[in-house]
């Protein structure tokens, strides 16, 4: 789990360098929540979890508020979760995520970064092999507990048998499953952990080396994508740095 920790931690300092568009995709994301389940947080256990990953990225509580409450007059039942999977230059895997209302303006918008790059789109699901999807939750390590005897109760929730612990930060980092989301949060919330994020990732399980111009080329591919209100997440299986 040490090469999926340095992975996540080198990309999601890119994937949420422009403050920006961070909110406004955490927005969009608030909206979908408030929608499926309603504006209270205590009620709704997939806003709680998009709220602190919210503050995990220093959303001011003003704009959390606000998404909340403009999300009461969205219509948002449009919007579909749709991915896009190709490779972009010198043969990297790039899997898109995407939350959108209008699939027809999100390919032609994805697939004209992959023709500037001299990159190949191709079908939904052709690449997914090459990355793991898991639920990941960030929360506080608590003191006295005994990690490997919370790993073995959490086992039966479909979290895996490997943690990373942040000592820096003070947190801990458990994977499970996709699917297994709302059984792990309703555990850890439970049980007094304090969630500092909740979110699900793709973590590529074939790294490919790159030299710095490459790196340079693909970086300016996924930041292209990353302008687009529409796309959500953007995983390469290009070696970090």
């Amino acid at each position: 789990m040490g090469r999926a920790f340095e992975y996540r931690k080198a990309t999601k300092l890119k994937r949420w360098g422009h403050m920006a568009r961070t909110f406004t995709k955490l927005g969009k994301q608030i909206s979908i929540a408030v929608k499926a389940g309603g504006p209270e947080p205590e009620n709704n256990p997939t806003l709680r979890a998009i709220i602190a990953t919210c503050k995990k990225e220093n959303m001011p509580k003003d704009n959390i508020d606000r998404a909340i409450k403009n999300a009461m007059g969205k219509d948002t039942s449009e919007y579909k979760d749709v991915t896009y999977e190709g490779y972009g230059p010198h043969g990297i895997a790039v899997f898109v995520e995407t939350l959108t209302d209008n699939t027809t303006r999100t390919v032609a918008d994805v697939r004209s970064v992959f023709n500037k790059f001299n990159g190949n789109l191709g079908n939904q699901g052709s690449l997914s092999f090459l990355f793991d999807h898991k639920s990941v939750f960030t929360f506080k390590t608590k003191e006295g507990v005994d990690m490997d005897e919370l790993i073995l109760d959490l086992i039966d929730h479909e979290v895996e048998d490997e943690y990373d612990v942040d000592e820096e930060e003070g947190e801990t980092t458990i994977y499970g499953s996709p699917t297994a989301f709302g059984e792990i949060q309703k555990y850890l919330e439970e049980n007094g952990f304090e969630i500092t994020s909740a979110e699900f990732t793709r973590i590529p399980n074939d790294l490919k080396d790159v030299t710095p111009e490459q790196r340079e080329t693909i970086d300016k591919m996924v930041e292209k994508l990353e302008e687009f209100d529409d796309v959500q997440n953007v995983y390469t299986n290009m070696k970090p740095e």
